[in-house]
Order: structure tokens, then C-alpha cells, then sequence
């Protein structure tokens, strides 16, 4: 299907935005905005967002790609990942208006920009889902290690926190509609611990959840390790022998294709 590029340029804050959509001839009334993280070249590596773009366009789905504050072409001041909230919703209420006949969206993120993204996530109904390529669950200025995860749920509070959201779950409807406030108000709470809040966030999320893993990298394991230990809701899909940054074309069409799919089964 043939597809078209535009600028879109708007406010948050007092500053202005550039994004760019990528706009298919009939465009699905679902669409994917591409949040970003740190300053980033728009060439190696981080060309993926353009190749994952346009094959998305290509399926028919509309994708908005933006420079948050303080990133790329946009102004303002830097924020951290986990302050990135009125930024994304500024692109959402930009992509709405490029966009009249869309439905929802799904949030598409890579690295720390998958932990902005799922933050956000289940505060705006608009948000059908999310997909979290390598998402980052450790703390600030910490790097994964290979033996470093009982110490790492250790520091999430699993005794007095995971074992309450395993007792409250078996609580019928009630139960399980408590546990979701209840984790939806821990992911809003900058005072917790990172990797704690991005669990809460995927758990009190009601759309759907697709995480893709590279196979090789010790961050990524870690994450696969978190997420059946909790039993969190989602898809977690790994693409052998990708490292963290999906450097080849093949794991990064890889990565597009699982998106895509994905994105258009449900």
C-alpha cells in the first residue's frame, strides 16, 4: 500500500514538538505512535523507527514518531524517562487530530523509551496496547548483570508487595478490579522503585501487551525472568541472537514484523 510522509509540529508546554507520520492511501483506524528516549542520530542503529515506519504504512497503520522536549528537532528541556507523560500525551491528542477517523493507538517503545511508554499507558483509554522492544527495568545508572536477579527482586519488594498482588488477585471481580487500581497507583508513584513500577504499570494495563526480547542480551533475560515470575499479562516474543540494539537488518525486520502482525490480529 502507498504511503505518504508529513511534518507535524505542536505544542506541549509552551514548547513546540516535531514528529513525523507516516500515513498510508487507507490508512486501519488503529495507529501507532513511536515514543523515543535519549538524544539520538537518525542513522545506524536508530534508523530502525524509519524502517519500522514504513512497514508499518505499508500494512495500512498510521505512525506518528516524535521528538519529545529537550530531544531531536523539539524544544524545551530534557525530562526523565519516567516524566515523559505530558509529552506523550500531547502526541497522542496531536495524532487524534491528524487522524479523525482513528479509534485507538498502540504505543510502540525501544530501551527506556518501552518503560515511558507503559507508564503512560494505562492512564489514557485511547491506549489499546503497547509494545516494549528491550524494555529497561533496572535502576537509574545501573547495568544488568547475568547473576544479578535475586538481588534485583529483592530490591523490588517481593515479600510485602508481589505476595499481596497474589493474594488479592484470588479475590474474584472485586479482587481483581482492586488489584488494578491498586497497581495503576503504584506505577504513578515516583517514590517506588523503577522496575517496580513498570510491573505495576503492565499489570493494572487492561489493553493488550506485546514484549520482544533480544535473545542475547543480559538485560533482556532479566526482564523475561520478571515477567513469568510475576505471571504479568502478555505476549513476550524473543528473536534469537538479537543483542540489545537489534543492529542488523534482519533482527530489526524481524522486530517490524512481529509488530506488525501483532498489532493487526486483534
Amino acid at each position: 500500500m502507498d504511503a505518504t510522509q508529513r511534518a507535524v509540529q505542536f505544542n506541549c508546554g509552551g514548547d513546540s514538538l516535531i514528529g513525523i507520520l507516516d500515513l498510508p492511501e487507507r490508512p486501519l483506524t488503529r495507529g501507532v505512535l513511536v515514543v523515543t528516549s535519549a538524544p539520538q542520530y537518525r542513522i545506524g542503529d536508530h534508523r530502525h523507527f524509519t524502517l519500522l515506519a514504513r512497514l508499518m504504512a505499508a500494512r495500512g497503520i498510521p505512525v506518528l514518531r516524535f521528538d519529545h522536549r529537550g530531544m531531536g528537532d523539539s524544544e524545551g528541556e530534557a525530562r526523565p524517562i519516567d516524566a515523559l507523560g505530558e509529552d506523550i500525551q500531547a502526541a497522542m491528542r496531536a495524532f487524534f487530530a491528524q487522524m479523525p477517523g482513528m479509534q485507538d493507538v498502540v504505543l510502540w517503545g525501544f530501551g527506556d523509551a518501552a518503560t515511558a511508554a507503559v507508564l503512560y499507558a494505562h492512564a489514557d483509554t485511547r491506549v489499546s496496547g503497547v509494545v516494549l522492544l528491550n524494555p529497561w527495568m533496572q535502576a537509574p545508572g545501573s547495568a544488568p548483570r547475568a547473576d544479578g536477579l535475586p538481588q534485583l527482586l529483592a530490591r523490588l519488594g517481593e515479600v510485602d508487595f508481589w505476595k499481596r498482588v497474589a493474594s488479592d488477585s484470588r479475590g474474584g471481580p472485586d479482587g481483581v478490579a482492586a488489584l488494578r487500581q491498586d497497581m495503576r497507583a503504584a506505577a504513578g508513584d515516583a517514590g517506588l522503585p523503577l522496575p517496580r513500577r513498570v510491573l505495576a504499570s503492565l499489570s493494572g494495563f487492561d489493553g493488550a501487551a506485546l514484549v520482544i526480547l533480544g535473545g542475547d542480551e543480559a538485560g533482556a533475560q532479566h526482564v523475561d525472568a520478571l515477567l513469568k515470575r510475576h505471571g504479568v499479562r502478555c505476549k513476550c516474543v524473543s528473536v534469537g541472537g538479537a543483542e540489545r540494539s537489534f543492529a542488523s537488518r534482519a533482527w530489526r525486520d524481524a522486530v517490524a514484523e512481529i509488530s506488525a502482525n501483532w498489532i493487526a490480529s486483534w
